[in-house]
């Protein structure tokens, strides 16, 4: 084959192969959107960069403290508690129509206005002794901290407070207001976990009806009067201060302090009150929590000029009267379960009671004799239950119309 043979075959191939090629270009174009002809296709115009979504801000935390009064055992409610068939004192039966408001709550609190010395036998009037049983049933209704300083935790001695502390302990009911060691006053206060937001507990009392502390166990009582044996009008301002500064120092949302106070069968507070409820929330205090008086007392939202010069609000519940009590007295059978909204913001940390409401009850005594004798009533159950009796019906209306007098008179917080 000459020379230039082979050239003229390369020729012809390389012709079939540029052939092929634009074959292949032209069937591309063909599945390919008209351009236009000869027209020069546009550059894509870059997308605007999307600015970023702002961050969600937390919601607030809201929980609920439920606050009752104080739970007496006088010898003739010890003595209907008693349930011959399950042998043990039914304080569960008293207590039932408070249960479910007590019970809904993210933590709940009383007064426990008795010891658990031991027994039988148990005492009433003037020096309490109950079964351990009514700290169970307690416990079974919903509460979870007791205050144990009040004017009859010495009712017993020394013995029979130690042995009460003892008692609750073994239920995991937690408790505030007095102690068995010096390392115990020490660290007496108790943090609470409230539905998410940390409550700081204090607690104390204005006396213990007269009978002396012991010399070797000076700490047994958080006492906010110095002259708790005499006349119970000098306040231990040291004392309180050291206690809301430990309170302070586990960081809580809120500080409540619970103190047996006031002037008994009086449905106002006094100006000794007043002195105290602002040095506490002047110092630190956000709730306090009062008892003692054995009838109902205002709530109150006070706002005070703080030890740092800022102002502070605190809110305060004077007294709610007897949860539990044989007492037949004006009033002294009127109390309510209140229910607190504590809310943090959880943007700024700040808390603070945002509402209340309260279900008025009424300690119904159906006289010596009756079986079931005691029982704690929903008033507005009562009144909405046309098979009670008559008698019965308009003692819920009064303690119902008792109750909003009382407790809503200085009251400025919304009613839930």
């Amino acid at each position: 084959m000459s020379t230039i043979s082979f050239n003229k075959f390369m020729l012809l191939g390389l012709a079939l192969a540029v052939t092929l090629l634009s074959g292949c270009a032209s069937g591309g174009a063909a599945n390919s959107p008209d351009v236009g002809g000869d027209e020069a296709v546009p550059a894509a115009t870059p997308s605007e960069p999307e600015e970023p979504a702002e961050p969600e801000l937390p919601e607030p935390t809201v929980a609920t403290l439920a606050v009752c009064g104080d739970v007496m055992s006088h010898l003739p409610v010890v003595e209907d508690a008693w349930d011959q068939e399950a042998g043990r004192y039914d304080y569960g039966r008293i207590m039932a129509a408070a249960a479910p408001y007590v019970s809904s709550a993210d933590y709940a609190v009383a007064n426990l206005e008795t010891t658990l010395a031991g027994g039988p036998p148990y005492s009433g009037y003037p020096a309490f002794n109950s079964p351990d049983d009514l700290a169970s049933d307690l416990k079974a209704t919903g509460f979870d901290l007791l205050l144990t300083a009040n004017n009859h935790c010495m009712d017993k001695g020394f013995s029979g407070l130690c042995r009460t502390l003892d008692v609750l302990d073994e239920l995991g009911l937690a408790h505030v207001g007095t102690s068995r060691t010096a390392q115990e006053a020490d660290a007496n206060v108790i943090l609470a976990d409230v539905g998410g937001i940390s409550v700081a507990f204090l607690g104390y009392t204005y006396g213990t009806n007269g009978i002396p502390l012991p010399k070797d166990a000076p700490y047994a009582v958080n006492l906010f009067n110095t002259d708790y044996l005499t006349t119970l009008s000098q306040p231990d301002e040291a004392r309180m201060l050291a206690g809301l500064a430990s309170a302070k120092a586990l960081e809580p949302d809120l500080i409540a302090v619970m103190i047996h106070w006031g002037v008994e069968y009086q449905t106002t507070q006094n100006a000794y009150q007043e002195q105290l409820a602002d040095f506490l929330i002047a110092n630190g205090a956000d709730l306090i929590l009062g008892g003692h008086s054995h009838v109902p007392q205002p709530l109150e939202m006070r706002t005070v000029p703080g030890a740092d010069g800022d102002s502070r609000t605190g809110f305060v519940c004077y007294s709610l009267g007897n949860f539990i009590s044989s007492q037949n007295d004006p009033l002294t059978d009127t109390t309510a379960v209140l229910t607190l909204e504590l809310t943090r913001d959880n943007v700024t940390g700040n808390c603070a009671v945002t509402g209340c409401s309260y279900v008025p009850m009424l300690m119904l005594d159906r006289e010596a004799g009756s079986a079931d004798r005691f029982e704690l009533l929903d008033t507005q159950a009562v009144l909405a239950d046309s098979t009670w009796d008559e008698k019965t019906a308009e003692k819920a209306q009064q303690a119902a119309a008792d109750c909003h007098a009382i407790l809503e008179s200085l009251l400025s917080l919304p009613l839930a």
